[in-house]
């Protein structure tokens, strides 16, 4: 199915195979697929249906040789119900103002951005990203984008997530936020505002990327149930473990 969607657009390439970004001792490869001119959008949506994932102005999915560890996933927001600790975590964040931005990036934004990287992602690519990598990812955009900013009572942000909008729900492209505010489980809680904002404009899903099974970066999405997961016979509910 994901395969024949790429085909169906008429315009795809295969990566050069580079390292893994999750997994030690692999080696990654992607399916590109560019989004370009009037029907942008329409395509994105339907590639979010299969599975892929938008960076700048292509979307793509991991087609790794001998490996299937990405899995897409996705919450079903009318199913969801938090849990103890994620009702705690609404309500230590209820004093946040959330404003829904257009994709511009700033130079707070940046700041907060790069921190957040420099501590818990400086072993990947991009610890490299100086501001205008960011402004590209935030700013290169062919479909329905927003950034949304969280802050404090004092107005300093603590939080933002590049969001995408598809017909059927909320895609999260890529969550920063404040890592000294520990008690706050800021990245917990913009998905958990994301899936209410989903509720409330009556959508079906909020998109949460790839889980990658054996990497501890991505195991916090399990946490949101219950959660689909895209395979070879489509969206299927994963395992509540």
């Amino acid at each position: 199915m994901r395969h024949d969607v790429a085909q169906k657009t008429h315009f795809f390439f295969t990566t050069t195979p580079m390292p893994c970004p999750y997994l030690d001792d692999r080696l990654e490869q992607r399916m590109v697929t560019e989004l370009l001119g009037p029907d942008s959008t329409e395509l994105g949506n339907r590639l979010s249906l299969a599975g892929f994932r938008r960076s700048h102005t292509i979307s793509y999915t991991p087609v790794c040789d001998g490996c299937s560890a990405c899995v897409s996933v996705r919450v079903p927001v009318r199913e969801f119900k938090p849990n103890k600790t994620q009702r705690r975590t609404r309500k230590r964040n209820a004093d946040l103002s959330v404003e829904e931005c257009p994709p511009m990036a700033t130079e707070e934004q940046y700041v907060l951005f790069k921190s957040y990287i420099e501590t818990r992602h400086k072993d990947g690519d991009m610890a490299l990203m100086i501001d205008e990598d960011y402004a590209a990812m935030v700013e290169e955009t062919p479909v329905r984008t927003a950034l949304v900013e969280f802050r404090d009572q004092q107005d300093k942000l603590l939080a933002g997530v590049l969001i995408d909008r598809f017909d059927d729900g909320l895609s999260a492209i890529y969550s920063f936020f404040d890592v000294d505010q520990k008690a706050r489980s800021l990245g917990s809680y913009v998905v958990l505002w994301l899936i209410e904002q989903a509720r409330l404009q009556g959508l079906d899903y909020v998109y949460l990327g790839y889980w990658v099974q054996g990497s501890p970066k991505m195991e916090y999405k399990r946490n949101f149930k219950p959660l689909e997961g895209f395979t070879t016979s489509g969206w299927k509910r994963l395992p509540q473990g």
